[in-house]
């Protein structure tokens, strides 16, 4: 007689519109409103998050200031208070870790969790994401959305299913048929690209996916189309791995001739943008974290960063966040060299490795 089978437990939390809720819990003015984290009243900047009252005008992250104000005219940009998040996501951390030592972050404000040996022994993960978003309700009055699944690509997109505050389990009889009616827009490493390339197949849900074969998706898409191959029959066996190691994917210029105006910087910055975007396209990646680099003709460095709540999905994104980096610079002296990076990333060299380094944002001005 064979045995029965023997599943993992895995947990995905995601912090519900992270900054913007941790301003409106400090701030009472700003309770209830329509608030955005990042940009500025005069329409310079993006948007890093909204709250939920400013989603509903259709705001959100990497938005331009300029267009979040004609969409909601009464919006209250918040400036970002990095330091203050990241104590928030340390104090967020050691509730985790009331329940499992197997914790992987993907940032400030989500992560997986193995809780197949809870150290309470609980035993049921619904019943542990319910102690953790009551904790984090009750300790630090924020909320928390939760998914509760066998692996972390189908906990992943369980916790943003019921948002805010949502919990939602999704189980092993059910995935196949969960996978199989996905919109293929909610794979890993379908952007606006790859999903227009898909629609173009007649590919548009996993269903779709499913009835193709593995060396097809590898010749349309990639190494990333052995993941498709998998994922859609529920196979992914990656493990939580705490502490991943930081990575980025970059591209930089330094001039023959020294530039002074923002002009000639914007120009460049256009191009670097586009030359970045085809090296994340190259490596399948998909990025959070975007760092600007300027070195003077003196050779003074300095580097500003902003992470935003979704990735990097266009060469347009990349270009509006870093012009914004840029254009809050004083320029002190000419300029030698301009690079710009992306990392925080999803990696889906051969399967998705969504486990990233905590990001860090003194940079940020």
């Amino acid at each position: 007689m064979d045995s029965p089978q023997t599943y993992r437990k895995i947990i995905h939390l995601d912090m519900d519109a992270f900054y913007a809720s941790v301003e409106q819990r400090d701030f009472p003015e700003y309770r209830g409103k329509a608030i955005a984290v990042g940009g500025s009243p005069d329409g310079r900047g993006v948007v890093a998050t909204a709250s939920y009252e400013a989603r509903k005008f259709g705001v959100k992250s990497a938005m331009s200031s300029r267009k979040a104000l004609q969409l909601c005219p009464e919006i209250i940009f918040a400036r970002p208070r990095f330091e203050v998040y990241k104590q928030v996501s340390y104090q967020i951390r050691e509730i985790f870790q009331r329940y499992t030592d197997l914790i992987e972050p993907l940032s400030l404000d989500e992560a997986f969790l193995d809780v197949t040996m809870d150290k309470q022994g609980i035993g049921s993960a619904i019943d542990i994401a319910k102690a953790i978003k009551s904790a984090i309700k009750e300790e630090l009055n924020l909320t928390v959305s939760a998914g509760v699944s066998v692996n972390k690509f189908v906990a992943k997109i369980a916790s943003d299913m019921d948002k805010p505050n949502g919990l939602t389990f999704i189980g092993p009889s059910k995935i196949l048929k969960f996978m199989e009616s996905l919109p293929v827009e909610k794979f890993f490493g379908v952007g606006k690209v790859t999903a227009k390339k898909m629609h173009e197949l007649g590919l548009f849900t996993g269903m779709d996916l499913k009835k193709q074969r593995e060396d097809d998706l590898v010749r349309w898409f990639g190494k990333t189309g052995h993941f498709f191959y998998r994922i859609v029959r529920g196979i992914d066996e990656r493990p939580v791995t705490p502490n991943r190691s930081s990575k980025s994917v970059g591209i930089e210029d330094t001039f023959e001739t020294d530039i002074e105006t923002f002009e000639e910087l914007n120009a460049i910055l256009q191009r670097l943008s586009i030359q970045l975007w085809g090296r994340i396209g190259k490596k399948e990646i998909s990025g959070r974290t975007l760092t600007l680099k300027l070195k003077y003709a003196d050779f003074v460095q300095l580097t500003r960063s902003l992470t935003l709540d979704t990735s990097f999905d266009s060469e347009e994104k990349i270009y509006a966040t870093a012009h914004s980096l840029l254009s809050k610079i004083a320029l002190a002296n000419k300029v030698r060299l301009l690079g710009i990076s992306i990392s925080n990333f999803v990696d889906e060299t051969d399967f998705p490795k969504e486990g990233v380094q905590l990001a860090l944002f003194e940079n940020y001005q």
